[in-house]
């Protein structure tokens, strides 16, 4: 099932929910003691939504994700934190442009999820609205 995120009417695709599940592993997995500990707003948002109040919280973590996942190489991927044996679909085949975790996650429609994500909060922020992950 595909999943987007949605902020008043527009709702950005982000793509299959495993997908999703995979950049929160890898965030949790290896930024992170346990979920949510380092970055307790942008985690809260993939439990469903984020109150417009904590979307400036939510772009500092964010922030701070990019540039530690700048540091590390794409085989550190992981694809599901409650089974690290899960490998993503295309295994190890990846794009010669994917040069680490913080530009390994692209949307099924091309886009830079963190990106997406950014644009997503700020329109939260400015809107004051509430962000949330939808399935469609």
């Amino acid at each position: 099932m595909a999943v987007g995120i949605k902020v008043g009417s527009i709702t950005d695709e982000i793509g299959d929910g495993a997908f999703l599940h995979a950049f929160y592993s890898t965030v949790s997995g290896r930024l992170e003691r346990q979920w949510g500990q380092r970055f307790p707003s942008l985690m809260q948002l993939y439990n469903g939504s984020l109150p417009s109040e904590e979307a400036s919280a939510a772009l500092t973590e964010l922030a701070d994700i990019s540039r530690e996942l700048s540091a590390l190489p794409p085989d550190e991927v992981i694809w599901d934190l409650e089974d690290r044996t899960k490998m993503p679909p295309w295994g190890s085949a990846i794009a010669a442009d994917i040069t680490n975790l913080s530009n390994y996650f692209v949307t099924s429609t091309g886009r830079d999820l963190i990106g997406v994500l950014r644009e997503a909060l700020e329109a939260s922020r400015d809107e004051q609205k509430i962000a949330e992950i939808v399935r469609y």
